[in-house]
């Protein structure tokens, strides 16, 4: 663990080292802020709660959590240096986790930045405080399955655009297979246990859940399982890549 926590470090300072940590944080903030108050209309449905702030989370990640993963293994590759990365005493595993771990706490400073929104719905009114906090780690858990699959996508180019790409539609199958409208198109041509197997598969499902306000351990477990599943294929990816 100590050389996991060794690339942590060097792959978390590498962020903030670049313009890369402030971009990606304001642009969030500013999206995050801008869909809940202008397009999600909270001071117009005047309810003391943050759905209409979680409700977009899917959509927000789907841009900006490609965009942080594209780089994680692509431009290893490009600049030729995952060939030195695995000639130090460190397993692949090592690498991977050190690295996601990095990115999936960056994107966490950045959603931990939203608590204003937190505050100022606390001072309007009364909120379930419970319901906002399991949403939160929903969200994060959420984000870290996206990134997950983009550390797999990014292994297998040298493009960071090819792996932007590729991370953003398989993201997006992911998140329409929960959406009301395709299973209702999956229900008119399969039966039910296909329909309940492909939105048991959906990001969106089960982020939504959590955002009822119930942790259940079958939606954190998803994420989870989700996670280990596209690391152990990032591992997969590389260790089959290091003659290419």
């Amino acid at each position: 663990m100590s050389l996991v926590g060794a690339i942590f470090r060097r792959e978390f300072s590498s962020y903030f080292a670049t313009p890369l940590a402030m971009v990606f944080i304001v642009i969030f903030l500013l999206l995050a802020g801008a869909f809940t108050f202008y397009l999600g209309d909270f001071f117009e449905i005047g309810q003391a709660d943050l759905q209409v702030f979680f409700r977009f989370h899917p959509w927000l990640y789907l841009l900006l959590v490609p965009a942080v993963a594209m780089r994680l293994w692509a431009e290893e590759r490009k600049s030729g240096t995952l060939e030195l990365l695995l000639t130090q005493p460190v397993t692949l595993w090592q690498a991977v986790l050190g690295k996601f771990l990095a990115a999936w706490v960056f994107i966490g400073v950045a959603l931990a930045l939203t608590f204003p929104i937190w505050i100022t719905v606390n001072w309007l009114g009364s909120p379930d405080n419970g319901v906002i906090f399991a949403s939160y780690i929903g969200s994060w858990l959420m984000a870290g399955a996206f990134l997950a699959v983009g550390s797999c996508l990014s292994a297998a180019t040298r493009s960071q655009v090819v792996a932007f790409i590729l991370t953003v539609v398989l993201c997006l199958l992911m998140l329409l297979a929960g959406f009301p409208l395709a299973l209702d198109m999956v229900r008119s041509l399969a039966p039910q246990w296909v329909v309940d197997a492909i939105s048991g598969l959906s990001f969106l499902t089960h982020f939504q859940a959590i955002t009822r306000g119930v942790l259940d351990l079958r939606d954190v477990s998803y994420f989870l399982l989700s996670i280990a599943a596209w690391l152990f294929a990032t591992v997969l990816v590389i260790d089959l890549k290091k003659a290419d």
